[in-house]
């Protein structure tokens, strides 16, 4: 028997591109699948069109589906720590139809066999809503989800960033 397909995910909390670069790349990542519903960002490079050059300059393909983002009063919730909140939020948007949509677009590039990340801000994937994404996949797609992390060890000064 095969074995299962890995999922990946990862966070970008307190990580330089460097390090972010780093792991994906330890890991053979192909294709970045940018779950954020805003896909900017106050740390350097991870915004979209600089983080899609950066992966594309290590060979890794770059995918935005911001309709698998969470909404705003779930990245309130966040913020606040309220993590079970955002959770709950989560998965009244994950079975609205345009979610849904998104999701089986999703499944279909993990269909395709390709090693795939899934990012998002968060540095703890419990605490993050890629945790609750991946689960929706591996239900759907015999997958193994496996959380990357790329935090420096320098920089734990980030913490509040939108996801």
């Amino acid at each position: 028997m095969a074995k299962p397909q890995t999922v990946f995910t990862i966070g970008y909390e307190g990580a330089t591109m460097a390090s972010f670069l780093a792991a994906l790349t330890e890991a053979r990542v192909e294709l970045l699948v940018d779950i954020r519903a805003v896909a900017s960002s106050r740390r350097p490079g991870f915004s979209k069109t600089p983080l899609s050059a950066n992966l594309a300059d290590a060979g890794i393909d770059y995918v935005h589906l911001r309709r698998l983002g969470t909404p705003a009063d779930g990245r309130a919730a966040a913020r606040a720590g309220k993590h079970a909140e955002m959770q709950r939020i989560f998965a009244r948007h994950l079975a609205t139809e345009p979610a849904q949509e998104e999701l089986e677009n999703l499944l279909e590039l993990t269909r395709f066999g390709r090693r795939l990340v899934l990012l998002c801000f968060e540095a703890d994937p419990t605490h993050c809503h890629r945790n609750l994404v991946a689960a929706a996949v591996a239900e759907r797609v015999p997958v193994r989800i496996e959380h990357l992390f790329a935090r420096d060890a320098s920089d734990a000064s980030d913490q509040s960033e939108d996801a």
